[in-house]
């Protein structure tokens, strides 16, 4: 498990006075994806529409262009506005496949200060099982840090 104290100081320090969205993703994306190995792709889905998303910023193979709030993990993060952690990716009902290597997926909905979804962060892991709520808490807090003030 990352050393996430470590990891929100030192995005915190990388982003302060920055109100890019696309800035900010391609920095948290960075940091978070290699910080820690179970981390396969880890990346945003910008909210585009009002019921769609296009990729953003991300690390790792290549993701999916377009997901709408309808269908998948991702999906389901924006149309709720709540974490979704998937330990078995096969066992999500319309899981979308971008990658054949995925098992497991921990999906955070990404708010502004309006409380508005303006993206979901997708982190994959190719382990069954890779996440935790403890990555889940920990993310979500970096996240709110980050974008809670546009």
């Amino acid at each position: 498990m990352p050393d996430y104290l470590t990891l929100a100081k030192t995005i915190a320090s990388l982003t302060k006075g920055e109100d890019d969205p696309i800035a900010l993703m391609a920095t948290v994306t960075c940091e978070v994806h290699h910080s820690d190995l179970r981390f396969d792709w880890t990346g945003f889905y910008r909210v585009t529409d009002p019921q769609a998303m296009k990729i953003g910023p991300y690390q790792g193979g290549h993701g999916c262009l377009q997901i709408p709030f309808s269908r998948g993990v991702c999906g389901a993060a924006a149309r709720t506005g709540q974490v979704q952690l998937v330990a078995d990716v096969d066992a999500f009902p319309g899981h979308i496949a971008c990658a054949s290597s995925t098992r497991s997926e921990l999906v955070l909905p990404v708010f502004n200060g309006a409380g508005e979804v303006i993206a979901v962060f997708d982190i994959d892991s190719d382990q069954p099982n890779a996440f935790t709520q403890a990555d889940a808490e920990a993310l979500a807090a970096i996240l709110k840090d980050t974008f809670g003030h546009l």
